[in-house]
């Protein structure tokens, strides 16, 4: 999971600092950068899933289109440098191994590892055309790092060097080499692995730093409408794509591959597919939800819905736009394997405001439950009341239990955008989850109003004093 970011000369983000949480909200009037952030993200994932190994950064692909170096750049100045520093925290401890000499031993162990990287723009002599650079690449794990800088500012030659403990790299006997620069904006170059004895273990950051990537999913603002049926191949979507045109097939995938998941602890497991039914019926959006064959061995599949009990059942296609603008919201959460990383941009947008607080809970249950960590760009006052109210009613975080949405397990930002430049101020969450430096117009006074009563009655009732 993401532990931090730092990134810098980014769009409009000469810097920006972002510490995550199972629960991270991103909040902000328009045009502040808060939609940046999460294509810094998408473009970091295209770029480990592109198989030219001499892009460096991939600007273009299915995530996210942004142009050229001079757009994604703060000021559009190619003079600038990109840089990011992020850490993930791994499912499983990280140990790497020293393999030289006789016997092996550990050169690093630890729960959470970093990357740092820097990527600059340079034009190639020949033709001037502009061209994007790996200046700067180090990861680290518990206070030990390995890098591969330049050997000076004026210097085209790189060396890989560790720091901060007793390991080195030992080169292999014979001409000392020099080393090209980074790869992809986060790999070694294959030569590293050639002149060093010890420097496998590169592989491994290199490995556990694409996983990690790989567990990044993204669903954005503008979804598909519904069409009458779908055509399943017989194989399982990853996601439910960008744009949610895969949900569907990722339902009928999961059910014939009998997924189960259940709504939390000594719940009983039930089909994926009436996971996704209840929350349907908890939002009050419908009664009941299905995905049936047209025909048998047809292989087209249609999905139906009830509005209320006793209802005819329709295709999805003859109901409100909301329902088929939150299902993959829903789908995406029980679809992804537990400890996922899923990126939601306006997961609220189309539903009334009774339903965008209690999507509040739909994310809630699955970063509780289901160990998902959830970062989310959202408009909502009503979630965001929804997620204060839920930090209110549990007990402070050092007696919470891991059921519970106490305050340390969500992170708010808002973004504020000032001549261009954004920037990013962390929102105070106390134990009954009051923000105590709300930002000025942020969510409007009456909506601050109407949260602080909320809260103030709920703090009330926790203390067990009356409420009239």
């Amino acid at each position: 999971m993401l532990e931090s970011l730092d990134l810098r000369n980014f769009k409009s983000w000469r810097e920006a600092k972002i510490a995550f949480a199972p629960i991270t909200g991103l909040f902000g009037t328009n045009s502040s950068g808060k939609s940046s952030l999460i294509q810094f993200l998408l473009m970091l994932k295209q770029t480990r899933e592109e198989r030219d190994r001499s892009t460096i950064l991939q600007l273009n692909g299915p995530y996210v289109e942004l142009g050229q170096f001079p757009d994604i750049i703060n000021g559009g100045s190619i003079d600038k440098r990109l840089q990011w520093g992020i850490r993930f925290r791994p499912s499983e401890k990280l140990e790497l191994v020293d393999a030289a000499g006789s016997k092996t031993a550990v050169a690093a162990t630890g729960e959470v590892f970093g990357i740092n990287s820097e990527v600059v723009a340079e034009r190639l002599p020949r033709t001037g055309t502009l061209s994007m650079r790996s200046s700067f690449l180090e990861y680290s794990l518990s206070g030990i790092s390995f890098r591969l800088a330049l050997k000076s500012d004026s210097s085209s030659e790189y060396d890989l060097v560790s720091a901060g403990g007793n390991f080195r790299f030992i080169r292999n006997p014979g001409r000392a080499w020099t080393l090209p620069g980074p790869v992809r904006s986060y790999a070694f170059p294959d030569q590293a692995r050639t002149y060093y004895q010890n420097a496998q273990l590169l592989s491994d950051l290199e490995a556990e730093y694409e996983q990690e990537v790989d567990k990044l999913y993204y669903l954005g603002p503008l979804r598909v409408r519904p069409s009458r049926d779908y055509i399943w191949t017989g194989t399982r979507p990853m996601d439910v794509g960008n744009a949610g045109e895969r949900t569907i097939e990722a339902l009928v995938a999961a059910t014939a591959a009998d997924e189960q998941r259940s709504l939390g602890p000594k719940r009983k497991r039930r089909p994926l597919q009436e996971i996704v039914a209840y929350w349907l019926k908890h939002l009050g959006l419908i009664d009941s939800f299905s995905i049936v064959e047209v025909a048998p061995g047809s292989n087209r599949w249609i999905a139906k819905v009830q509005t209320h009990a006793g209802s005819p059942s329709v295709p999805l296609t003859d109901v409100g736009t909301g329902v088929s603008q939150v299902l993959p919201v829903i789908t995406l959460l029980q679809y992804v394997p537990e400890g996922a990383t899923v990126i939601f941009e306006q997961p609220e947008i189309h539903l009334h405001p009774l339903a965008q607080g209690g999507l509040a809970d739909v994310i809630i249950q699955a970063a509780i439950h289901r160990r998902l960590q959830v970062i989310l760009e959202s408009h909502s006052e009503h979630l965001l009341l929804r997620l204060q109210r839920r930090i209110a009613e549990s007990r402070p975080p050092d007696r919470a239990t891991s059921r519970e949405l106490s305050s340390d397990k969500v992170k708010l930002f808002f973004a504020k955008a000032d001549g261009g430049i954004s920037t990013l101020v962390p929102l105070d969450l106390d134990e009954f989850g009051n923000i105590r430096n709300w930002p000025d117009k942020f969510m409007g006074d009456a909506f601050n109003e109407v949260a602080a009563a909320e809260l103030k009655r709920i703090e009330r009732r926790r203390a067990g004093e009356s409420v009239q």
